[in-house]
């Protein structure tokens, strides 16, 4: 019995890529002679890079049709970037991976299988990472709290590389949601899905732009757009500091009272007011980050802008 034929897009943020994309792209085509059975495109989405990311790009093209280049106005963002990559793509399934070969794209070939058996979702969960332990060590701390405290049941290596229905995309793109993570989102979703383990490799070629601020504003996003749980915080460590307070103040007044208490300087209130604003300084920068997305999203500004497509 024939395997019916399908095609399969496969988005591509791009950001500071100028070394690894000579390699990358023949590693893509690749897949042609590993899946014949599938018709390919790429979406190349150039994410605001100032290298010669996009000439390649643009060379690559002259070569190969199935190559689709969108081009964002400014960097904004590998999640921005991806979304804009799913409104243009066209396949009965679409696969996302990053440009830096940290993914080995050839595992797209058993995600389609899956696929085929009737998964909506196919997520390669990193087992393992050849990254620094203090890489590591954040990426760990990070999923940990994801799954704890927002997602129940998320994979604890996390992911970024996977298969998704086409009904999957329609509803992502359908969303828009700025200042999210992306693969969260999928993951909330709630189609069925499966978790294929790897091992993430190290990178060989280039830089990585992930930078530490771009990390801590995934991590927060994650957790407001996702999770009550700050909140949740600010209310019980509110109960809590005030009935320790209060228990506190009977202490005062009855040792006062029964005079085994003697009035000296103003240590200790100094202490308590600085300790307490402290703690409501905390709370205003959590409402704060509910606030700021609030007024984001009111704005119906777009996550991204496209400069010029190239299909």
């Amino acid at each position: 019995m024939s395997i019916a034929r399908i095609k399969l897009s496969i988005v591509v943020p791009v950001y500071y890529n100028e070394l690894n994309i000579p390699h990358t792209i023949p590693r893509l085509q690749n897949l042609q002679s590993i899946m014949p059975d599938c018709d390919f495109e790429f979406i190349f989405v150039d994410d605001g890079s100032r290298d010669n990311s996009f000439p390649l790009l643009i060379e690559a093209r002259k070569q190969d049709p199935r190559i689709k280049i969108v081009k964002l106005s400014r960097n904004f963002g590998s999640m921005s970037a991806i979304q804009a990559g799913l409104e243009y793509t066209t396949g009965d399934c679409v696969g996302i991976i990053a440009a830096d070969l940290q993914d080995p794209p050839e595992l797209f070939k058993e995600m389609i299988d899956y696929w085929r058996s009737g998964k909506k979702v196919v997520l390669a969960t990193r087992q393992d990472r050849e990254e620094p332990l203090s890489q590591k060590l954040f990426a760990k701390t990070y999923y940990f709290m994801l799954e704890k405290l927002a997602l129940k049941g998320y994979p604890k290596g996390g992911f970024d590389f996977l298969l998704i229905d086409r009904q999957v995309v329609e509803e992502v793109v359908k969303i828009r949601e700025k200042n999210t993570n992306i693969m969260s989102l999928i993951f909330w979703l709630g189609y069925d899905q499966i978790q294929i383990p790897y091992i993430r490799q190290e990178r060989k070629l280039g830089k990585s732009k992930w930078t530490l601020s771009k990390k801590i504003k995934l991590f927060v996003d994650s957790f407001v757009s996702f999770s009550y749980a700050p909140i949740r915080f600010m209310s019980f460590i509110g109960v809590l500091t005030a009935f320790f307070s209060f228990l506190y103040g009977v202490f005062v007044v009855i040792g006062t009272l029964s005079g085994f208490i003697k009035l000296q300087g103003w240590t200790t209130i100094i202490a308590l007011i600085t300790f307490l604003l402290g703690i409501i300084m905390i709370m205003l920068g959590i409402i704060g980050e509910y606030l700021w997305r609030i007024l984001d999203e009111s704005r119906k500004r777009p996550p991204y802008v496209i400069d010029q497509i190239f299909e």
